[in-house]
């Protein structure tokens, strides 16, 4: 049998499982890379910022308990799970926008290329989009509320510390994962920059993923 550490059960399968669902494509990743492609390295960082917060925060409430709460009340889940398909769709919804009008001024030289004009100032921000994606992204809330906690000894006396190991492999592996993302975008940026059918035909594909997530989301069998 192997010896826990700092009260981990199995830290190797841990690692392996957290590495296999952050490399599955959901919103957050989607969402980081289409960001990064439209707007550039720094701004993608900021949306993988509001991923951080947001799976930071999730980790902190399932340490706490709420995932036994979440358990306990299966409305309670419904009700975030309605949420985060109402937002996803909010978000494809106004990807699209920002194509068509991409598509519209594809032949005017002073329209900003990278930048989705479409979308409400108060929207614009990609820190606040990712990390409302993040908190209601069903994904991350079934890692930590299934998968998360399974791993810390109750026995161990000092379970913060567990907890804290465990989040902080998840959100090296998820940084790690991200930034790849985000220099990828960076190519993408390149090429939409001088072609504005590709960038268009692009985040059309991006904000139809976006509704097939918020599809999805709401269909699924609880």
């Amino acid at each position: 049998m192997i010896s826990p550490v700092l009260g981990i059960t199995d830290l190797w399968t841990y690692v392996l499982g957290t590495v296999a669902i952050v490399l599955l494509p959901g919103p957050n990743s989607l969402f980081v890379l289409s960001t990064a492609a439209r707007r550039g390295i720094r701004v993608g960082y900021r949306a993988a910022g509001g991923v951080f917060l947001g799976d930071g925060v999730l980790m902190v409430l399932s340490a706490a308990g709420v995932a036994s709460l979440l358990k306990a009340y299966p409305p309670l889940f419904l009700v975030i799970k309605y949420a985060g398909a109402a937002y996803l769709g909010y978000v494809g919804l106004t990807m699209l926008l920002g194509a068509w009008r991409r598509w519209r001024t594809r032949h005017d030289p002073d329209t900003p290329r990278l930048i989705d004009a479409a979308e409400p100032e108060a929207v614009r921000s990609p820190f606040r989009k990712a990390l409302v994606i993040s908190l209601l992204n069903p994904k991350a809330i079934l890692f930590f509320v299934s998968f998360f906690i399974q791993f810390v000894d109750p026995t161990y006396p000092w379970p913060a510390l567990s907890f804290l190991l465990l989040g902080l492999i998840a959100q090296v592996t998820s940084a790690v994962y991200l930034s790849m993302l985000i220099f990828a975008g960076t190519f993408l940026a390149a090429q939409f920059a001088s072609r504005r059918r590709l960038a268009a035909g692009a985040t059309t594909g991006v904000a139809a993923l976006f509704l097939g997530f918020s599809v999805k989301l709401a269909t699924a069998a609880g």
